[in-house]
Order: structure tokens, then sequence, then C-alpha cells
């Protein structure tokens, strides 16, 4: 679980404090261990004695005068070895009758510990410091409590009105006001969230981000782990976070408490964000209404390869989201798996440019008809694609083929991918069925058969042209005698007023049914 408030109080660094009008009136000077200024300064402490480490418990800027170290260099040297030891922020000593110069003794020690040492050359009242840095983290940390307590209640009335983990990472982004990432323990991306110029900068080269930000939280990146009962399986980052560190770190923190009870609640595993990142790059990707070259990033951090790979858009009808995923893991084969609209997944494998893309495709569609155990299970695969601009049409043209075949007499007896060229004049017809001249024709070539109660001669039909004409066949298939069928087919010949055994008309009144049932689809 994320690191919760007590544990950590929000601070200024040292470098603030010395910027603070009453500090700078006693002119400070920084002696030594001035690469630490960034240090947080947790309290001030007035202190003159020798043995003040014993005093301190972290994170104090000691004030003092010296007066009781004055002519003692082993004192001196002393008195900052013990409160490095103390792991005190800094020592500033206010020049005067004791001390006229910065000590050597003591400036070479705290340069050695990394201690900042501080001296004021004009004389300073201890108290006025004391009581400005005070107040002002007493007034910080008031609100840093606020802010904790509005984000987690913002955050608490997402989940239980049930948002998405989306709208949650779009809430944390809206308070840090910064890209937010959410990841996996492999920085594998599973959500994002924030301005997208910003974000994509971030996605670009998110694997060196990743490794380099994974140490530290330099830079503004901020990161909080996500699990629970001993277990992580992911973490959310804040990217370049402009806050101070102690409030970015807060919001990390409660971000993923409420990232953590959202997987809770909704017992959703880790890998149902990797699904719903999936779902969102390929959607994007199919609808085209963000550029494909937007979405490559995107990509790139979700996992896939895409630097010199073949690309092949799959879609598939009655598969599994969860068995698909499974299957490219057993057969080694990288790719992203989504769920699109009407039952229809998808499914975009990322080759080497060395491998044989229609021999694996095919493999991939046979385990899965023999892992399904459904002949009907289509899969439909567009070209391969060799270039990442490519992707979008490739997916939608393999939506179109598994469309084309979806629901159909022909899907009976299918290859085990189904490409454009298997799908001849239907998948023609499938691409012409918004127009209002192809609807008007179905109509006015089936008007004989269009009404609720011949919905058993449309089948017959179907299943008949479907056939090619077979009427033994078609018998077969609708579970009637051959005479009942024949009754059939002049009862629908009367009703359209064709002549099935003239090609011609045959066609005619094929075209229309293709027609007309892509249009119901």
């Amino acid at each position: 679980m994320a690191t919760t408030l007590g544990i950590w109080e929000p601070a200024l660094s040292v470098r603030q404090v010395l910027t603070l009008e009453r500090v700078l009136a006693g002119e400070p000077e920084v002696v030594a261990g001035a690469s630490h200024l960034d240090r947080p300064v947790r309290w001030v402490h007035v202190a003159e004695a020798a043995d003040v480490g014993v005093m301190l418990s972290g994170g104090e800027m000691v004030l003092t005068t010296g007066v009781l170290l004055a002519g003692d260099e082993d004192k001196q040297a002393e008195y900052v070895r013990s409160l490095h030891r103390a792991e005190a922020a800094a020592v500033v000593l206010g020049l005067g009758r004791a001390f006229p110069a910065a000590p050597d003794v003591m400036r070479r020690a705290a340069e050695r510990c990394g201690l900042p040492m501080v001296v004021l050359h004009r004389p300073f009242p201890f108290a006025e410091l004391t009581e400005e840095v005070q107040s002002r983290l007493v007034r910080r940390k008031f609100a840093a409590v606020s802010l904790s307590e509005a984000v987690r209640t913002e955050l608490t009335a997402l989940i239980t009105a049930g948002a998405p983990l989306q709208r949650l990472l779009d809430e944390v982004a809206r308070h840090s006001g910064c890209p937010v990432v959410v990841t996996n323990l492999a920085h594998r991306v599973l959500g994002t969230a924030g301005e997208r110029p910003a974000v994509d900068d971030v996605l670009r080269d998110w694997e060196r981000i990743a490794r380099q930000a994974g140490g530290t939280e330099g830079d503004g990146w901020i990161r909080a782990e996500l699990g629970g009962r001993g277990e992580r399986w992911g973490r959310i980052v804040l990217c370049g976070y402009r806050g101070d560190t102690a409030t970015g770190r807060l919001l990390a923190d409660r971000a993923a408490e409420a990232l953590v009870l959202h997987r809770m609640l909704g017992g959703s595993a880790a890998c149902s964000w990797e699904e719903q990142s999936a779902q969102s790059l390929l959607t994007d990707l199919v609808s085209g209404v963000v550029p494909a070259r937007q979405l490559l990033p995107r990509a790139r951090a979700a996992g896939l390869p895409v630097n010199r790979r073949t690309f092949v858009p799959l879609v598939v009808r009655d598969g599994d989201t969860g068995r698909l995923d499974r299957l490219l893991r057993l057969l080694g084969l990288p790719g992203l798996v989504a769920e699109l609209a009407d039952g229809a997944t998808a499914v975009l494998l990322s080759l080497a440019r060395d491998q044989d893309a229609g021999a694996l495709a095919a493999h991939f569609a046979t385990r899965l008809r023999t892992e399904s155990g459904s002949a009907r299970t289509i899969v439909a695969a567009a070209d391969p694609r060799v270039v990442w601009d490519d992707v979008p049409a490739g997916l939608r043209e393999a939506q179109h083929v598994a469309d084309a075949v979806a629901d159909s007499a022909a899907a009976l007896d299918i290859p085990p991918v189904v490409r454009l060229k298997d799908v001849h004049l239907r998948g023609l017809i499938r691409l012409l069925r918004d127009d209002p001249q192809v609807q008007s024709f179905a109509e006015r070539e089936l008007d004989g058969l269009l009404c609720e109660t011949d919905e058993d001669l449309l089948s017959v039909l179907r299943t008949y042209l479907a056939t090619g004409r077979n009427k033994s066949r078609t018998a077969q298939l609708h579970h009637v005698s051959r005479p009942a069928l024949y009754r059939r087919l002049e009862a629908i010949q009367v009703r359209l007023g064709v002549d099935l055994d003239d090609f011609e008309q045959a066609a005619s009144v094929h075209i229309a049914l293709l027609a007309h049932d892509a249009q119901q689809q």
C-alpha cells in the first residue's frame, strides 16, 4: 500500500528557508554543503550545547552562535559530526563575538559530511527565524492535510459511483498538473492521463525513461507502489510534477490508495487494466480519429514491439479476449488483444521481418479453433503491414472481412484465416450496404418476402442461394423433405415474381438478399 501521511510532513528546503525575507536580512552565506541545499527542513531548533545531536530526530535546521564552541577545535568538529549523525538538515552560525568569521574546522567538517553550513554576517534574532519557519511549516502541513482529504474524498466518490480507471487517472492528473502513468512491474503502461502532447512526450521513449526514473524522484518524477497483502503488482508515476516533492508524494500516495481500492471493489486483476489499455489503443486505431503516428508512443509503451516489425491485423468472431491473450503468450507471439463492438475482438500481431506472417496467422487460427471447440470461430486477416501508418486500414479491412462472413451460411465451411479475397461478392455488398440505392434495390427485389410471417421462406431462400441452389443440401439443412422444399421454393418464386432457375434472376435476388442481411447487422 502507498506511504501514509503520518510518515512524512510537508517541509521547506534549506534553499527555500535561505530565501525568506527575514533570513536575507541577516546576509546569509553558504560556506559548506552547497550541493545539499534541497534537503527538507522539518523543524528549526536553537541550540548552543555541544552535544546537541542527541536532542535531534532528523530534518532540523540548527541555529547557533557557537559561544560554547569557541577556542576548542575538537568540539567544533565533533559538533558538526554529531549534527550529521542526527541527520540534521543544516547548521546556521550567527557570526559575532564567538566567531567573527566562519571557523575553518567547522567548515571543513561540514563539507566532508555533506552538511549545509550557513553563516549570518549581520546580527539576527533567531526567534524571528524560528517563528517564521515554524508558522510556514504548520500552514503547509494544514494545506497538505486539506489537500489529502479533498483528493481522497473525490477519488472515493468516483469509485463508489463505478467510475472506470481512466476517470480516476484524469482526476489525479487534474490535481497534479502533469502526466500520470500507471504501469505494471515490467514498466508496461496500463493507463495514462494528462494533456495528450505531454503524455506522448513521456511515452515516446518510455522504456528508457522508466529505467532512469526507477530509483530516484528527481525532476518531479514521483512514484507510489500499487499492491496489498505483501504483493506489489504495479505503480503510479507522476511525470514531471512541478510542485514540492512532499505534496507530489501525497498525491501519488492518495492516487495509489484509490487505485488499489478500485481494484478490490471491482474484483478486477491488474491484467484487466492491460486489456483496457489495449482496447483503448486498438479502438483508436480502428476508428482513425487519432492519427496512427500519434498512437505509436502508446503502442510502444504498452509493450508492443514497433521497430522494424511486420504487423498482422486480425479480427476474431466468437473469441474470448482472455483465451486469445493466453494463446498469444503460449505461442510466443507479441501482440495486443482488445474487444471491439458487436462481439468482435481485434488482435494485432507484431512479428519480426523474417517470420512467415501467413503461416503464423494460420497456426494461431487453427489452435484457436481447436481450443474453442467451435468451427464457427472466425479469424479474419488483412494483408501484413510493414509500415505503422498502414495498420488502421488493415484493422478496418480485417473487421470488414469478419463482418462479411459472420452469421452466414458460408461461415459453416470457412478457411482457418479468412481474407478479403475469400468474401467475394458478400464483402462488396457489405461495403455498399448503407448506399440508399442499394437499400432501395434490396427492398424492391425482396418486397414479397419482407414481412414477419415470411421469415421461414426468407431463411429457405438464403440457404438455397448460399449453397449454389443445391436442393438436396437445402432440404437437409432445414430438416424437410424434398417435396416440402419444392413447395416452399414455388411459394418464394410466386411471391417475388422470379424464376430461380434463371441464373440472372437468381443472382439478382441473391445480391438483394446479401444487401438486406448486411443492413440488418
